[in-house]
């Protein structure tokens, strides 16, 4: 097998790749559950995770590959339900890199860590040839309160998907950035560490979290849906995208359920939950436009489908079956 473009895009060739290569060479009991970041024992349950960013340009409306990193590293530990505390960052820069782009970067890392409440307490810089870019891996730590289990299994039929907020922002503002397409859209990256922080304190019974990143919405619900073994079923018209985006899409022929996004999360909660979970949200940053968009069924009692199915009905009421993204979801946003 050789690697393509695809492999990196979060969909099924990436799956075919950590399931035929990384998990097999590294299995064990905790990588196997494939979840956004790991849950380890230490002093009380630590949660961990790593992430690379390849981000091109790296700097793109609304953000840039500092902010970007730090975002993406808080928000896989928070949809553990951990509360992030220290990164590390290792930059790989390319020969002929601009000093003052890097401080740039830098700066913005480092305010984006005090939004989101985290320390960068270890790092690593190395130099290799190149046209003057830059790679920027993180890990991350965080420790998990007593009392929360938060994970993709966890999804149980009653439960009702609340998505964060607008879908699209993120993949339209960098593929709007290197085609160079004039438009008003700015990505969405930000650390959601309000928006869960406030659902503990309110003390919402949450199932599952996901962010929405590569992929897309559809890829993200398509595997947990895979992994509990429910039927997942979504209302298209209550799905939020801006209209700037639904514009750019119309352009371009794209489709916001697989855009990636930053700053976007879905929260799987009971039915008689949903107006505490919404409003926990809804006051967070970032998190205003929450809606509930779907539901979670038994494939027994489910309407339609069988177990793993994501089924989305349009607005004139037909039902559309969702599968993970195929191939490369151009262009390259994390």
């Amino acid at each position: 097998m050789i690697v393509t473009m695809a492999h990196g895009s979060g969909g099924a060739a990436t799956s075919e790749l950590i399931r035929d290569i990384f998990a097999r060479s590294f299995d064990n009991d905790v990588l196997n559950e494939m979840e956004d970041s790991a849950v380890v024992p230490g002093s009380g349950r630590i949660a961990v995770t790593t992430d690379s960013f390849v981000v091109t340009p790296i700097e793109y409306p609304g953000g840039d590959i500092g902010r970007l990193c730090v975002c993406g590293t808080v928000n896989d530990l928070l949809m553990r339900g951990a509360v992030p505390k220290y990164l590390t960052c290792g930059f790989i820069l390319q020969e002929g890199a601009d000093t003052e782009v890097l401080k740039r970067i830098v700066e913005s890392m480092a305010a984006t860590a005090r939004e989101a409440g985290v320390k960068v307490v270890a790092g690593d810089t190395k130099v290799i040839e190149g046209n003057g870019g830059m790679l920027i891996n993180t890990a991350g730590v965080g420790f998990v309160p007593e009392g929360i289990e938060v994970s993709a299994k966890s999804l149980k039929p009653g439960d009702v998907l609340i998505l964060s907020g607008d879908l699209g922002d993120h993949h339209a503002a960098i593929l709007g950035s290197r085609l160079s397409i004039s438009n008003d859209i700015v990505s969405d990256n930000a650390p959601l560490t309000e928006m869960v922080g406030n659902l503990q304190a309110d003390k919402v019974n949450v199932h599952t979290m996901r962010d929405v990143t590569r992929g897309g919405l559809a890829t993200v619900l398509k595997e947990l849906a895979a992994s509990s073994g429910v039927v997942i079923a979504l209302e298209e018209d209550k799905i939020p995208v801006k209209q700037s985006v639904k514009d750019f899409c119309g352009l371009l022929g794209l489709d916001p359920l697989y855009m990636g996004n930053e700053g976007k999360m879905i929260a799987a909660v009971p039915r008689a939950e949903a107006e505490k979970a919404l409003s926990a949200i809804r006051r967070a940053a970032y998190g205003e436009k929450a809606v509930v968009i779907g539901e979670v069924y038994d494939p027994a009692s489910a309407p339609a489908g069988k177990a793993g199915d994501l089924l989305l009905t349009t607005p004139i009421g037909g039902i559309r079956q969702l599968d993970v993204l195929q191939g490369e979801g151009l262009p390259r946003i994390c």
